[in-house]
């Protein structure tokens, strides 16, 4: 988490280094395999684009990985944008109607008209004070907002 009283930036702490374990131990497996792979005693012959596509394979897994360490929350006085695995969205102020963080949720949520939320998965559960410290200051930027 980064920021000063007008601006914050949060990121998830724990999940990125999972993801990058993650995406580096597939990157090494499907790499240790590709080049294993001419040497099997079943019969059949790999070539080398069998290979290339192993590590290929390995590729697209480790990128996919690293999707979860993608989502991160920016907030200002005029909103707030929040950017999740895919998408990313940016919300006024005036728009959202709270900042919470439900019991046993595994990550935070705005709450917008109409029962709606959008989760933030940049505010986790599993980063324990540094979500505390995120929740605590994204409410104030709010409060602040709301008030003005």
């Amino acid at each position: 988490m980064s920021g000063t009283a007008s601006r914050l930036v949060v990121r998830p702490r724990r999940v990125r280094v999972v993801a990058s374990g993650a995406a580096l131990l597939l990157l090494v497996v499907f790499t240790v395999v590709a080049l294993l792979l001419r040497n099997t005693p079943t019969g059949v012959y790999f070539r080398t684009s069998d290979q290339v596509a192993m590590v290929g394979v390995g590729v697209l897994l480790a990128a996919g990985a690293m999707l979860f360490a993608r989502p991160r929350v920016r907030a200002d006085a005029e909103g707030v944008e929040v950017r999740n695995l895919v998408n990313t969205q940016r919300y006024p102020w005036s728009l959202v109607r709270a900042v919470s963080f439900p019991d046993g949720s595994s990550w935070a949520r705005l709450e917008l008209p109409d029962d709606e939320y959008v989760p933030m998965m940049a505010i986790q559960s599993a980063d324990g004070h540094h979500a505390v410290q995120a929740m605590r200051a994204l409410r104030e930027l709010h409060r602040s907002a709301v008030q003005d």
